[in-house]
């Protein structure tokens, strides 16, 4: 879901991502007035603060000014939240990169994906396919979390907070 919302996001602005480095695709190019560099790390999930890191030293960028889109297993489908800090949430990509940054205070743009019948069916849950509702729904949770991000660099994340983090009534077929 990350990688679908940052394609779109630098298609929209106008950002070619197709630089290679860091362990990672990327692009320079500015939004909102604001100079970004957008990423998609090229490692396993498990290992993205090894790219994020690299990014990060090399762009010089603060660790508070760091936006990580992500799936949240917590957050029921289509359901979106901004978030300052805070620990991993058992996210093994969060951990990752709390770990190669050492420190947690960056944004989290949290993209729900809803949760397994079983708990031990986390880890295929996270990679099976959408189902064909779910696909439909792809456009409208993708254009929300592309204005939470241009948000958040417009207004800060507070205001973008205020704005985004509100419960999405229809439920999907991945809620169990």
């Amino acid at each position: 879901m990350g990688f679908l919302v940052l394609e779109t996001l630098a298609k929209r602005e106008n950002i070619n991502i197709g630089s290679r480095k860091f362990d990672s695709c990327f692009g320079k190019g500015v939004i909102s007035g604001i100079p970004v560099v957008l990423a998609k790390p090229q490692t396993f999930m498990n290992l993205s603060g090894v790219a994020v890191g690299k990014l990060v030293r090399f762009f010089k960028i603060d660790v508070e000014d760091l936006i990580v889109v992500h799936d949240d297993l917590d957050l029921p489908y289509r359901e979106i939240r901004i978030k300052a800090g805070g620990g991993d949430g058992g996210h093994k990509g969060l951990s990752s990169i709390i770990d190669h940054l050492g420190g947690s205070e960056f944004v989290r743009v949290r993209l729900g994906i809803g949760k397994p019948a079983q708990k031990e069916m986390v880890e295929g849950y996270v990679l099976e396919r959408f189902s064909e509702e779910e696909v439909k729904e792809f456009p409208n949770v993708i254009a929300r979390a592309y204005d939470a991000l241009a948000e958040i660099l417009s207004s800060g994340t507070q205001a973008a907070m205020n704005k985004f983090n509100l419960r999405v009534t229809n439920k999907s077929s991945k809620e169990v």
